[in-house]
């Protein structure tokens, strides 16, 4: 009999918490048994398998920091917004290391439900960038620079990878002027050529 209180939603919450402390890769069903105090075969009641586990904490995990990025940087735009979703983006990763690293596959073909929880996230970074008024041919260009330069700096600074004795924090401003930088050249280049 499952225990009382327990059911799929609240097994992916504390699979996510889990593994914001022992990392995505670390996660397993034993251990998340402990967690909640069951017998491992109990989590199956609820979550048919350790992949099931991760693809409910990967959907919840991409809404999760959707709706963060958003609220962030609602009403904001320019530089200005770039600056507040790269923070926000920042903060949210590293308090979140295992529900992030959740959130960086792309969806399954087919998983409906992963694509549009994707796309939210897109959705907010896509607006963001609308602020510069870029040519149709560098948004899909200029989303991918930011979002790796977000990813390789949270993965870095989130592993220890930073040893150097300057402040971390300015380093990243520094990194996100730079693309902010990028994005107004390009709009620069964009116009003249017109």
């Amino acid at each position: 009999m499952p225990r009382a209180g327990l059911d799929t939603k609240a097994v992916i919450a504390a699979g996510a918490a889990l593994a914001d402390e022992v990392g995505l890769a670390g996660l397993t069903m034993g251990l998340l048994a402990d967690r909640l105090g069951v017998r491992p075969p109990s989590l199956y009641k609820h979550v048919g398998s350790l992949h099931e586990l991760r693809h409910g904490i990967s959907v919840q995990a991409k809404g999760e920091f959707a709706h963060q990025l958003a609220r962030e940087s609602v009403g904001r735009s320019g530089p200005d917004a770039v600056r507040t979703f790269a923070d926000s983006y920042r903060h949210w990763a590293l308090e979140h290391p295992g529900r992030y690293a959740a959130t960086v596959p792309v969806p399954a073909a087919g998983d409906e439900e992963d694509r549009r929880v994707s796309e939210e996230a897109l959705q907010v970074l896509l607006d963001v960038l609308a602020g510069f008024g870029l040519a149709e041919a560098r948004v899909v260009d200029s989303a991918r620079a930011m979002r790796s330069a977000l990813h390789g700096f949270v993965t870095l600074e989130g592993a220890g990878g930073f040893g150097m004795p300057r402040d971390v924090t300015r380093s990243f401003h520094f990194l996100i002027d730079t693309l902010i930088a990028g994005f107004q050249a390009d709009l620069t280049d964009h116009t003249s050529e017109g």
